[in-house]
């Protein structure tokens, strides 16, 4: 069932810690915690204002943007999900440089919300790769020439699928599922055979039939744990930290539900994790072995949660969370404590949050992207954006300008 196609001569890859600092590679980011390191980047937009370019999509799609080495890459299906694509943009101009499709032709579960391509791609300095779900793992060169692909089987959920995947040095890292077949696992980014993968027991597709609604769409979250990194990942029940190295599942903390859409946050050694459809948050001190709920929680908030899709972003001691129904919240991540709660703007919101400078934007599914202050006194309106197009992507900053995906363009957002 596994096919690996390789191509051999490749020049050795820089680690994803040597990127251009201006570059946005991953979701989320150079460190998938949605902070920029950008200062100046606009605060004012509209179709008529600060649009340096936009570029059409040929179809309506939920992943994000990434930013390097002067391209922009995005992911896009076509055909109901028969073709699969990544497209690659010259950054300066929105001028189209090369799309990959990939042909799928089998039936493929989704839900009309979530279209085929809806995970993002990631990217080294050398190699971007992209994860299509059951049409498979896909690494090319900048210049759009194929290096590798993966079968990684078939995954059958009837909401689709979601996780992107993460550079870690030479490995790349992948949450695959959700469905009856789910596992994190670790392939080579020279040329993507396994390193490592790690099943995940007891998933469910949701169909009709099926027992449960259950799945993770979570993408993997590399963090430093006693000073050497660790993979954290959400999924249902539990979060699991996974050794980079060989995939042994150094703790598990329990506390989640059967729904996890968000990634793990940290701050201040404290890792925050948050269920979905209104389910559980917790808070707890990671490391150690086997599970350390009992040893290692600080606190588990369990009702009256809103219905999470994006995560949050910490700045300090706090968690500013732009949730579902757009209601935004302060968090103090040592105690779950709720330090205030807010109605945004109209508009629902599947997008995560992203910091830059001392603003939070987050663009909804009108297609305004609102900014806001984290404040945890209070919550505080900067500007809200309406390029009055369908959204349900994070935006990626880069250079003082903002990438932003809607369902009908690319755009480049600088002042």
């Amino acid at each position: 069932m596994m096919r690996i196609f390789v191509l051999t001569g490749l020049v050795s890859a820089v680690a994803a810690t040597a990127v251009q600092a201006a570059d946005w590679p991953a979701f989320r980011g150079p460190n998938g915690d949605g902070v920029s390191s950008e200062k100046n980047v606009p605060l004012n937009w509209s179709p008529e204002k600060n649009i340096k370019w936009k570029a059409p999509l040929p179809d309506k799609g939920n992943s994000s943007p990434i930013v390097s080495k002067g391209k922009v890459f995005v992911t896009c299906a076509t055909d109901g999900g028969k073709q699969r694509g990544l497209y690659c943009f010259d950054r300066q101009t929105g001028k189209p440089l090369w799309s990959k499709i990939v042909p799928y032709a089998a039936d493929d579960l989704t839900h009309a919300t979530n279209p085929y391509c809806g995970s993002s791609p990631a990217a080294d300095g050398q190699r971007v790769v992209v994860w299509h779900g059951s049409a498979g793992l896909y690494c090319y060169d900048y210049d759009g020439k194929e290096l590798w692909s993966r079968d990684l089987g078939v995954f059958k959920h009837i909401w689709g699928y979601g996780s992107s995947p993460v550079f870690l040095g030479e490995k790349i890292i992948l949450n695959c599922g959700p469905g009856e077949r789910t596992f994190v696992t670790a392939v080579a980014a020279a040329d993507g055979k396994t390193i490592w993968q790690k099943d995940e027991p007891g998933g469910a597709s949701g169909e009709k039939g099926s027992s449960e609604w259950l799945g993770s769409w979570s993408t993997p979250f590399v963090a430093k744990v006693n000073g050497r990194d660790q993979i954290l990942v959400s999924l249902p029940q539990h979060v699991n930290a996974y050794d980079p190295d060989d995939g042994t599942i150094l703790w598990t903390c329990d506390g989640l539900d059967k729904l996890v859409y968000t990634s793990p946050v940290i701050s201040d050694g404290i890792v925050v994790t948050m269920g979905g459809y209104h389910g559980p948050a917790l808070g707890f001190k990671p490391g150690g072995s086997g599970n350390i709920t009992a040893a290692g929680r600080l606190w588990h908030v369990t009702t009256k949660n809103p219905q999470r899709i994006g995560t949050g972003v910490v700045v300090g001691r706090h968690l500013y969370m732009a949730n579902e129904q757009h209601i935004a919240q302060c968090i103090e991540v040592a105690t779950g404590k709720e330090l205030w709660i807010s109605r945004m703007p109209e508009g629902v919101i599947w997008a995560s949050p992203v910091l830059a400078g001392d603003r939070l934007y987050v663009t909804n599914q009108n297609g305004t992207t609102i900014v806001f202050r984290p404040n945890p006194e209070k919550f505080e309106l900067l500007a809200e954006n309406n390029l009055n197009e369908h959204s349900n992507s994070t935006i990626a900053v880069s250079d003082g300008q903002i990438f932003l995906r809607t369902f009908q363009h690319l755009y480049c957002i600088g002042e």
